[in-house]
């Protein structure tokens, strides 16, 4: 017998531990290699910055007879719509249930709100697909995995003139939010105060302005040993997503990278191959409810989970 109910803080070594070894035992199964190289206390991650978000956003499900944690998940709503983060379920429980006891959950609080439900799902996991599919979620994009090591010595300058990009600062709150529901139709304030404040120095912000000094873009990115990402951001032109790529990966001297790119920018696309990216995996943005077309770019992140 199985119960749900709040993820608590003192959850979250067990939970580091589950999406650890939940996420790394399907990757290495099917695919031959781990996600996660360090330790499961780095997975804590995940925990700490949805609980900075959003302290009622953390679920578990928990084995009664035991009290061992089988499964779980992280929602977030926002403004526009509520974010389904990462999901994961105890090997031994796979086929039992349970992460669509989680998904229901979380489908009943959006439609209560009355918002789409949206997720960034990996292409290669049917089951996982098949899933969402089922409770009625519909793949919107396709984005490439990209992975790049970035020489210690940066990345050569381009050979084209690219918009200005700086680090953000906590005025420019208004300007990202406006440019994301322009290109995106989404809205979450909350999100961008966290990395602009950036209390716990994991965040690095930078906009892309316009010749008028507008703000055409930004871009997230966060350096942790469970995950160094780029994203999320969105950018109006191709031109300032590159520019905001760019100045990010140099962020990154001597690391390794991932991030996501729209398979439609084909220019952007070809930018990443340039500089040495090679694809890794292949994910879909998928939306329950309503979506509104993208009017530019938009890079997605797993943490938080932006789509």
């Amino acid at each position: 017998m199985f119960s749900l109910r709040p993820m608590l803080r003192k959850d979250f070594d067990e939970v580091a531990e589950l999406i650890f070894l939940s996420t790394n035992s399907w990757y290495q199964e099917r695919l031959g290699h781990k996600i996660f190289q360090g330790q499961p206390s780095d997975c804590r991650l995940f925990c700490e910055v949805y609980e900075d978000l959003d302290p009622e956003g953390g679920l578990v499900v928990e084995n009664v007879a035991t009290g061992m944690i089988v499964g779980s998940c992280f929602f977030h709503p926002r403004e526009t719509h509520v974010s389904l983060g990462i999901m994961n379920v105890h090997p031994n429980y796979f086929g039992r249930g349970i992460a669509a006891r989680l998904l229901k959950f979380i489908i009943e609080e959006a439609e209560v709100r009355g918002l789409p439900l949206r997720l960034i799902s990996s292409a290669l996991n049917l089951d996982s697909y098949s899933l969402y599919n089922r409770f009625g979620f519909s793949p919107c994009e396709i984005y490439q995995d990209m992975i790049l090591s970035v020489p210690k010595k940066g990345l050569a300058p381009p050979e084209k003139s690219l918009p200005t990009v700086r680090e953000a600062e906590l005025c420019d709150l208004v300007g990202m939010g406006r440019v994301e529901f322009e290109v995106s139709g989404i809205s979450r304030e909350r999100d961008y105060c966290y990395f602009l404040e950036n209390e716990n120095a994991w965040w690095t912000t930078f906009v892309a302005e316009s010749e008028e000094g507008e703000i055409d873009g930004f871009l997230v990115s966060i350096d942790q040993p469970a995950t160094r990402m780029i994203g999320p951001g969105v950018a109006k032109t191709a031109q300032a997503a590159e520019a905001l790529l760019r100045t990010q990966l140099d962020q990154f001297r001597g690391k390794t990278v991932v991030f996501l790119l729209p398979a439609k920018e084909r220019e952007l696309v070809d930018v990443a191959y340039g500089l040495g990216a090679r694809n890794c995996e292949m994910h879909f943005a998928q939306v329950r409810g309503d979506a509104q077309p993208v009017a530019g770019v938009v890079i997605p992140a797993f943490l938080p989970e932006s789509a």
